[in-house]
């Protein structure tokens, strides 16, 4: 099976870049009551809570990432990724094997 990647987007409306280290895991939560985007994916850290949300717009995606649209019926409600590269656009994840359905 092919890596999945998802981009983290609005980062610094929350806690800002600088609290993503390359390596660490964060928790995708389906937020099916949005009133914004019914496939919208926030994006959780343990003790933080919401650090921001799986990009959904081509504008906001990096290179290969899915956006949540595309993710949403893909994974279970709850998945984790893993942090691979912080650039200033965003962060970009892997989306853990386990976490697909």
């Amino acid at each position: 099976m092919k890596d999945v990647y998802i981009t983290i987007a609005g980062a610094r409306h929350y806690y800002g870049l600088e609290i993503f280290k390359k390596g660490m895991t964060v928790a995708l939560v389906k937020e099916p009551d949005n009133e914004v985007d019914a496939e919208a994916i926030k994006v959780m850290l343990d003790g933080l809570g919401k650090v921001g949300y799986v990009a959904n717009s081509p504008y906001t995606t990096l290179g290969e990432s899915l956006s949540a649209g595309r993710l949403y019926d893909r994974v279970r409600k709850h998945a984790r990724a893993e942090v691979v590269t912080i650039t200033p656009k965003g962060v970009l994840c892997r989306v853990r094997k386990k976490s697909l359905k």
